[in-house]
């Protein structure tokens, strides 16, 4: 069923709209259960190659199907935003979409303890376990900017699937805080291949939000190993969960749940890295850093990856208005944009070489950049080279 919103712009008009996406965002709902593809194939033809099925969807289908549907630049009109965000259908579906991935990890755990996988596929198990998990970071994400008490029980909820407690902490706190500057572990700096960007924002992550938790249980009066620190909330549903699939299916659950927890945060660790690669805020005068815009996050309007990500790659509207719900994330003109979804972003980011060779063109043609390397976030261990590279191309092209 349909719905339009109506409402008067400032003008005096009556604007309409119907969220042409309304039903397509289920798809971030159903999302989670792919796994259960790979499964269902697995035990229809005998063949455990099969459990890879959800990576090829991910990896294989999503680009090619991203690059063929194409774009969706739309926006809904400001005028009618408050009445689409107070619409608690699309509540529901993040609400709904938690449980799946609970419902995702104990279906994979038990086909991989109950059947005779051979090592290379109990290994490419867990791997689409994990990568399925990873999405439940980004419900937990969609659900961890909200102020309301029953979102922010349930992004804690999803974060416990990956054992990734402290995300929203960090994520809410340190990153928006900090985002595309030198300062923050969670921006990848140009130069900075993903694999060395991890050894920053992993442990980065988990050091920074224990020290903000820790600063805010001490401003009420309380310790930060008590049950008040939402961290530790979130890790107890882990131990409850995964300790429980130990219990259940026993010992071989110990390789399976270190993978999955391994490409759940390697998940992130992706998303982080292309979302503000090279990205840099000016300094101002007092020495603190221009309020975080649009064109500090790399942004992709890639109508397909959107659908199942809950809006996810409309990243620069989300960095510029935190509390903005998915439904009503806008695309603005010239904004440093991504040349495929974040399915196809990724395996690109896993190779350094073809990775700066499509992007650092990108990231030096952006309009606030303009060639000039003092507005980019560079890689320290690299930047003079990066600068010599950029100046001298610059001085050959004068000449």
């Amino acid at each position: 069923m349909s719905v339009t919103y109506t409402a008067i712009d400032p003008e005096g008009r009556v604007l309409s709209y119907r969220d042409r996406k309304r039903w397509g965002w289920s798809l971030s709902v159903i999302w989670p259960l792919l796994p259960f593809a790979g499964i269902a194939a697995h035990h229809l033809s005998g063949h455990p190659g099969w459990l890879a099925l959800p990576l090829v969807i991910s990896y294989g289908l999503m680009p090619l199907l991203d690059a063929l549907v194409g774009e969706d630049e739309n926006n809904p009109p400001e005028a009618v935003v408050p009445q689409l965000d107070a619409d608690r259908y699309y509540r529901w579906l993040t609400w709904v979409t938690v449980p799946l991935h609970f419902v995702a990890l104990i279906g994979c755990a038990w086909w991989a303890g109950t059947q005779q996988l051979p090592w290379w596929a109990f290994g490419i198990l867990a791997y689409a376990a994990g990568a399925d998990s990873g999405l439940g970071l980004n419900t937990a994400h969609e659900l961890g900017h909200k102020r309301d008490r029953l979102e922010q029980w349930l992004a804690r909820l999803a974060l416990a699937v990956p054992a990734y407690g402290h995300f929203t902490v960090e994520h809410g706190r340190g990153h928006h805080r900090w985002v595309a500057t030198p300062e923050d572990h969670a921006s990848a700096r140009m130069g900075e291949s993903i694999y060395r960007f991890a050894l920053r924002e992993l442990p980065g992550g988990i050091r920074r939000a224990w020290s903000l938790e820790r600063e805010r249980l001490a401003a009420l009066g309380r310790a930060g190993w008590s049950w008040h620190n939402t961290m530790l909330q979130s890790y107890a549903v882990t131990l409850v969960l995964q300790g429980g699939l130990v219990a259940a299916f026993g010992w071989k659950m110990l390789p399976f749940l270190a993978i999955h927890n391994l490409v759940a945060w390697w998940q992130l660790t992706s998303a982080n890295y292309v979302e503000h690669y090279g990205l840099l805020r000016r300094r101002l005068p007092g020495g603190g850093y221009e309020a975080p815009q649009p064109h500090h996050s790399w942004n992709t309007n890639h109508l397909v990856t959107n659908l199942v990500t809950f809006h996810l790659q409309r990243h620069s509207d989300h960095h510029a208005h935190p509390s903005r719900r998915y439904q009503c994330l806008r695309h603005f003109p010239d904004l440093p944009q991504l040349p495929s979804g974040y399915f196809g972003m990724f395996p690109l980011a896993y190779l350094p070489p073809l990775w700066f060779r499509v992007m650092d063109p990108r990231l030096l043609a952006l309009p606030q950049v303009q060639g000039d390397p003092d507005r980019v976030n560079i890689d320290p261990r690299r930047r003079e080279r990066i600068r010599r590279r950029i100046l001298g191309k610059d001085a050959a092209g004068a000449a």
